[in-house]
């Protein structure tokens, strides 16, 4: 399948050429996000999947695991193909708890950085978000420190791009005074709508919005609309929640994530879903 043939078409995230449709690969990693999957190897099969299908943006960080899924990536993939680009994170870490703790002080970050090359074989990373907040969601805050730190790896050659993920619109906005961001990646999905206006001033200037937790996360999307829709539609609630994103914008790019191969291809068939005007304003209603 070429990518060409995924739902939404591509994205230029700077100057990096993507599928709307991407991977995300925090499932990779055992339960909660910690240690090794149950299923090594079909971990690796379903990123070889991931690839073969055309799809040419995954989404990671090396926390997830934390580590292993970056390794995973590596042990599957690498060398990467010319077309494909990974998107990681820093700015969090992980505690014994299964926690998400800040980890944004300067010597944080650099390490961060310099982990995720390594676990990825990368000598430039190609978009790296400073995640904000925590567990509980963007909290208000001034990004400078922290933002300006991953701008100096940019400056030394270690990072292409940036961007910023569970963010106010304020901090975006700070952050955009500062330097040149290509994504804000925020949870946001059918039903958690807080970011619509932030997401059309960002198509307006060309910047790509990537929704976390498209589906709901941890705990799954659950509307009787949605499944009103998905019955008339003979489709899944998931089918439709992910057309749903892809025809919301043009900026926003998927990165939906699984750890089965056929779930994968589920997902593509899925968001190719075609919405009438009808279906999509009965789904707009849900998160109003």
């Amino acid at each position: 399948m070429p990518s060409t043939s995924l739902p939404g078409g591509t994205w230029t995230l700077g100057d990096l050429n993507v599928t709307r449709f991407g991977y995300g690969a925090m499932q990779l990693a055992g339960p909660w996000v910690m240690g090794p999957p149950a299923d090594h190897d079909g971990a690796l099969a379903v990123l070889a999947e991931v690839v073969d299908l055309g799809i040419t943006h995954i989404d990671t960080s090396d926390a997830y695991g934390p580590h292993v899924t970056n390794q995973l990536i590596r042990e599957a993939l690498h060398p990467y193909p010319e077309s494909l680009h990974i998107v990681t994170k820093a700015g969090a870490t992980r505690d014994q708890q299964g926690g998400w703790p800040p980890a944004r002080e300067p010597e944080n970050l650099r390490r961060a950085v310099y982990d995720n090359l390594e676990n990825l074989g990368l000598e430039v990373l190609d978009l790296v978000n400073l995640r904000l907040g925590n567990a509980d969601g963007p909290q208000p805050g001034s990004l400078a420190e922290p933002f300006e730190t991953l701008v100096e790896l940019q400056r030394q050659g270690l990072i292409r791009h940036l961007g910023v993920s569970n963010a106010t619109a304020e901090q975006v906005a700070e952050a955009q005074a500062i330097a040149p961001i290509v994504c804000v990646q925020n949870m946001y999905n059918l039903a958690y709508r807080q970011d619509d206006e932030l997401i059309d001033r960002l198509a307006e200037q060309g910047i790509a919005y990537v929704p976390y937790f498209p589906l709901g996360g941890f705990s799954p999307l659950q509307s009787s609309a949605l499944s009103a829709v998905a019955a008339r539609l003979d489709a899944t609630p998931v089918s439709v929640a992910l057309a749903w994103l892809l025809r919301r914008s043009p900026n926003i790019l998927l990165i939906p994530g699984t750890s089965s191969a056929a779930h994968l291809r589920e997902n593509i068939a899925g968001a190719a879903l075609s919405l009438s005007d009808e279906d999509r304003a009965e789904l707009d209603k849900i998160g109003h």
